[in-house]
């Protein structure tokens, strides 16, 4: 699945690479070609003021004509060779409040644009006069369509791979609250062919001990049945203490963990907090980060729970003095099938931020983790 939405992003960036780079170029040649045009009008402009100072009757006719027609979009400003203004065309100054100011700014625009037109002054044969010319709008749309052409890709390709991406992740998140319920089901029939038999068990004389451990067991894995059962549907949230319930699997964990493993729990000043969930996934959250903080220790070290109660929200941090999470491989603890473990599926952290994220809107992140010192994860709870 991940290689194939690998390809999809390949495929997608060479087709938009392809499609920005074809338009880059033929936009290019044809505001090249629509430039030389615009140059040439200017050029016969010039040639048609010469004729209408000329005062010859038929060719001013003509002339007057290509001046009124022959651009009607090419703004350009004529000067004296001492940078005087002499005249102006399609050139908008409606509004403006200093149209000198305004056609001096026109005009330094112009000379960095493109090179003057020069023709002799009909007044006075020893000096030229200049006209420079800017750009056309259709000469500046040409040259804006590649960017606009890049947007439209680069926005084509992110709603793309927000499609897949979230395609992907609900037929992965319909993978595994199917296999999960799968779990459940698969669980129920030996579960009650278990129970029957500790109950003829605590019967017999001498094996009341043994039931009872087994007795145990079984409600243990009544409650993983009852886990997995809850995953891919709605679960009921009903209101708890959270200090009670952490309280709980902490002591449930303690007894399983060797004795140089330290635990401590801070409610910082609180007795009780209430708050609405679900509390067999609740529960299954917190015995899963400390279960990963006991793997991280390798028998030894400090295992911390900061509980406040903040105005908004219930920030529960979970932190040990394991191994800690390499940088590299934060931004995948969450992902099914990740796991640095020699044992085990990947899926302990990822089911555990989708009971956080998805059933109780809360948040489920790693706060802060370096490598030999130890990592943090927080828990968000909305009030």
């Amino acid at each position: 699945m991940f290689q194939q939405l690998f390809n999809w992003r390949v495929l997608l960036a060479l087709a938009a690479i392809v499609i920005v780079s074809a338009t880059i170029f033929y936009s290019n040649l044809l505001s090249k070609k629509i430039a030389a045009e615009e140059k040439q009008k200017i050029e016969q402009w010039v040639e048609a003021v010469k004729e209408v100072n000329s005062n010859n009757t038929s060719q001013s006719i003509l002339s007057s004509k290509i001046l009124t027609e022959n651009n009607k979009d090419i703004p350009m400003i004529a000067v004296t060779e001492k940078g005087d203004i002499l005249d102006h065309y399609n050139i908008d100054t409606i509004g403006v409040t200093d149209t000198e100011e305004h056609l001096q700014n026109q005009l330094e625009s112009f000379k960095k644009k493109n090179a003057p037109i020069v023709w002799k002054n009909p007044l006075d044969s020893t000096q030229n006069n200049l006209v420079y010319y800017g750009e056309s709008s259709l000469l500046k749309q040409t040259r804006y369509f590649p960017l606009i052409q890049l947007l439209v890709a680069t926005l084509f390709i992110i709603i793309t791979l927000v499609t897949v991406s979230t395609r992907n992740k609900s037929t992965q998140n319909q993978v595994w609250a199917g296999m999960a319920k799968e779990t459940a089901h698969q669980l129920g029939t030996p579960l009650s062919s278990l129970q029957g038999w500790v109950e003829m068990l605590k019967e017999q004389n001498g094996s009341e001990k043994i039931a009872m451990e087994m007795s145990k067991d079984v409600e243990r894995l009544k409650l993983v049945s009852d886990r997995f059962g809850k995953i891919g549907s709605t679960p009921q949230l009903e209101e708890a203490d959270v200090i009670e319930q952490i309280n709980q699997m902490v002591l449930y964990i303690k007894r399983r963990a060797p004795e140089k493993v330290l635990f401590s729990v801070e409610t910082n000043g609180e007795q009780k907090i209430p708050v609405l969930m679900n509390a067999p996934l609740f529960d299954w959250v917190i015995e899963n980060l400390l279960k990963n903080a006991l793997d991280a220790m390798d028998g030894k070290g400090n295992i911390n729970i900061s509980i406040k109660n903040e105005t908004a929200q219930i920030t529960i941090d979970v932190s040990d003095t394991g191994k800690g999470i390499s940088a590299k491989n934060i931004s995948n603890v969450f992902k099914p099938g990740f796991t640095t473990k020699k044992r085990g599926w990947g899926l302990g952290l990822s089911l555990s931020k989708r009971i956080i994220n998805q059933y109780h809107k809360g948040d489920l992140s790693v706060k802060n983790s370096e490598p030999g010192k130890g990592t943090t994860f927080r828990i968000i709870l909305r009030k």
